[in-house]
C-alpha cells in the first residue's frame, strides 16, 4: 500500500500520480522539441515542480513529503507514458533529495537552506581524481552521462578514496558539489532518450569538505550521517535498491505508453499487401497481451518488493542480501524485457512503423537506449543471482 503525505500536506499519492497521467500527453507533444534540444523544456521542470513531485523523497524538515517509494515511481511510470525523456529526467533528479537526505546535516543546509526547490544532477562513474587535504579533498576530472544538468545547481559525482596509510581497498564515495564548481560540457547526441541532455561534467580542482561526500559502506549498510536527523523509515532503505530502480522504472512505463499509441492506430490500419486489418492479425493479438501482461508483472514485483523492505524499515530489520541481490536482478530485467515487447509491437506497425514521424518509433529508441545503462545490463546480476540459488558467495556489493 502506497503511504500519504504528512497530516500537515494535502497531498495524497493517488492525486500526485493522476497529475503524472494529466501531463503525460503534454509530455508526448514536447517530446519532439526535447529531442532537438537534447534538453526536456524548462517548462516541464517547471510543470514538475508545481506538482509537487521533486518532493515525494525529499525529507519533510525542507518540505518533502517522505512518501514510499511506490509513490515515487508511480508518478515515473505515468510521465513515461507521455516521454520517457522527461520520465528519466524527473527519476534521476528527483531521487537525490533521497540521497541528500543521507548527507550530513551541513551538506542538506547548504542544498536546501535557501530555497528547497533546487536540483541535483548525477554521474556516478568512479573516475573522480582525488587528493585528501585538511578537512576535505581536491577533486578533479570529467564524467559522462550527467542526465537532466542543465536543470541542476548541484551535482553528484563518483570518486575512489584511496587509504593514506594503507594498502587496503579503494573507498567509493559520492561527492557533491555546488553549480560553481563544475561546468557542463554539451555533447549528447545519442539515438535514443535525446531529450534527457546527459552531458559530460568537467571539474578541474575543487575543494569539497568531507562532510559533502556520502560513503558507498555507509548507504549498503542503512546507516549514514544523515540518518540522525531524517529518521523515517524512508532513509533506512539501502542506496543501490532505490537508484537502480530510478534507471530501470520509466521503461515500464514507456512500454504502457507504447501499448496505448499501438491500440489507438491499430484498427485503422490495414496491410497494403496482404489486406489484413491488424486487429485480425493474431500476432499483433499475441503481442499486445503480452506486453499488457509483461507491464503488470513487472509492476506487480515493483510493488512487492518495496513493501517487503518498507516492512523491514519499518521494523529495524536488515534485508537479507540474497533478497537484495534478488531484487537487483529484478531491477535491471525491465528495460531488457521492456525493450523486447516494444520491439514486437513496432514489428506489427508494418513498414510505416519505421518512420521517424511514427511515436512508437521514439519509444522503441528510447527503451533501447535505457538497456545500455550499467545498472539495467542484467546478465551479470542474473548470473549473480543464479550463483547464489546454487549455493555460491554474492559477488556484488552495489545491493
Amino acid at each position: 500500500m502506497m503511504r500519504q503525505g504528512t497530516s500537515d500536506n494535502v497531498e495524497t499519492a493517488e492525486g500526485l500520480i493522476e497529475r503524472a497521467r494529466a501531463l503525460a500527453p503534454i509530455l508526448a507533444q514536447r517530446a519532439p522539441q526535447a529531442e532537438r534540444d537534447a534538453k526536456i523544456p524548462d517548462e516541464t521542470i517547471a510543470d514538475f515542480q508545481k506538482a509537487g513531485f521533486f518532493r515525494v523523497l525529499q525529507p519533510k524538515r525542507y518540505g518533502g513529503y517522505e512518501m514510499d517509494p511506490d509513490v515515487f515511481y508511480g508518478i515515473q511510470m505515468a510521465l513515461a507514458e507521455g516521454c520517457m525523456s522527461s520520465a528519466w529526467v524527473y527519476g534521476v533528479v528527483a531521487v537525490h533529495n533521497w540521497q541528500i537526505a543521507l548527507f550530513d546535516e551541513r551538506a542538506q543546509e547548504e542544498v536546501w537552506g535557501r530555497d528547497s526547490t533546487v536540483l541535483t544532477s548525477s554521474t556516478y562513474m568512479p573516475v573522480g581524481k582525488v587528493t585528501e587535504v585538511d578537512g576535505g579533498f581536491r577533486l578533479s576530472g570529467h564524467w559522462g552521462f550527467s542526465s537532466g544538468s542543465e536543470h541542476c545547481d548541484w551535482v553528484l559525482l563518483g570518486a575512489l578514496v584511496r587509504p593514506k596509510d594503507s594498502d587496503g581497498a579503494p573507498e567509493y564515495r559520492t561527492f557533491l558539489l555546488p553549480r560553481a564548481d563544475y561546468r557542463i560540457v554539451r555533447n549528447w547526441d545519442v539515438m535514443g532518450l535525446r531529450g534527457t541532455g546527459s552531458h559530460d561534467i568537467v571539474v578541474e580542482d575543487a575543494f569539497v569538505p568531507e562532510y559533502r561526500t556520502h560513503k558507498a559502506i555507509d548507504g549498503f549498510a542503512c546507516d549514514s550521517p544523515g540518518n540522525r536527523v531524517n529518521t523515517a523509515p524512508l532513509y533506512r532503505l539501502p542506496f543501490a535498491q532505490i537508484f537502480v530502480r530510478a534507471v530501470s522504472t520509466g521503461s515500464i512505463g514507456a512500454l504502457q505508453g507504447a501499448i496505448n499509441l499501438f491500440l489507438q492506430s491499430a484498427p485503422a490500419r490495414v496491410s497494403s499487401n496482404t489486406g489484413q486489418k491488424t486487429t485480425e492479425d493474431t500476432g499483433a493479438q499475441l503481442a499486445c497481451a503480452d506486453a499488457q501482461a509483461a507491464v503488470d508483472e513487472m509492476k506487480a514485483v515493483l510493488q512487492r518488493n518495496f513493501s517487503v523492505m518498507m516492512k523491514a524499515a519499518d521494523e529495524g530489520q536488515p534485508l537479507p542480501v540474497k533478497t537484495r541481490v534478488q531484487y537487483r536482478y529484478h531491477s535491471a530485467a525491465v528495460a531488457e524485457r521492456s525493450a523486447a515487447h516494444v520491439s514486437r509491437l513496432l514489428r506489427y506497425c508494418g513498414g510505416r512503423g519505421i518512420y521517424l514521424s511514427n511515436p512508437l518509433t521514439r519509444v522503441f529508441l528510447d527503451v533501447h537506449a535505457a538497456r545500455s545503462h550499467v545498472a539495467n545490463n542484467v546478465d551479470p546480476f542474473a548470473r549473480n543471482y543464479g550463483g547464489m540459488l546454487l549455493g555460491r558467495d554474492n559477488a556484488d556489493f552495489f545491493v
